[in-house]
């Protein structure tokens, strides 16, 4: 079966309920798409977690983890920043740490990666970017 992302609608109620997102491939660059975007998604009031093993210290005023196992905290979403042959590494510690969505950002598509996902019950997103669907689902709605 090919793989379809959720409706927009799904994607609203998934963006509505989310606290934590990790970002994995988050850079401390302010120029990188992965640094807007986080930014973005900070200043709309969700948690941002840094999921980047050649970053010591902290992104966006939080700490940054060099893997999701890492994090002492549960996660709602990971948001990945990876070339798409990376991804089902991602997928699979993801699942490993119990997040509810995977989320792979535009340009970025893995079969196999939706398919890990969906193995463990993790909704997955692929070649979407969370800021501009947050902006489209949740244009009037509020959060949580």
């Amino acid at each position: 079966m090919s793989f379809e992302n959720p409706t927009r609608e799904r994607i609203g109620d998934i963006l509505a309920s989310a606290g934590n997102i990790a970002v994995v491939g988050l850079s401390d660059k302010t120029d990188r798409t992965s640094y807007m975007v986080a930014g973005a998604m900070q200043s709309r009031g969700y948690r941002i977690i840094p999921v980047n093993p050649m970053v010591d210290g902290e992104i966006l005023g939080e700490k940054c983890y060099h893997t999701l196992a890492e994090i002492p905290e549960p996660v709602d979403i990971v948001n990945v920043f990876r070339r798409s042959e990376f991804c089902a590494e991602v997928a699979q510690e993801a699942a490993d740490i119990g997040a509810r969505v995977l989320w792979l950002q535009q340009g970025v598509v893995s079969q196999e990666a939706a398919d890990i996902a969906a193995q463990h019950g993790m909704i997955a997103i692929m070649d979407r970017c969370i800021k501009v669907e947050e902006a489209l689902a949740l244009k009037g709605r509020s959060r949580g």
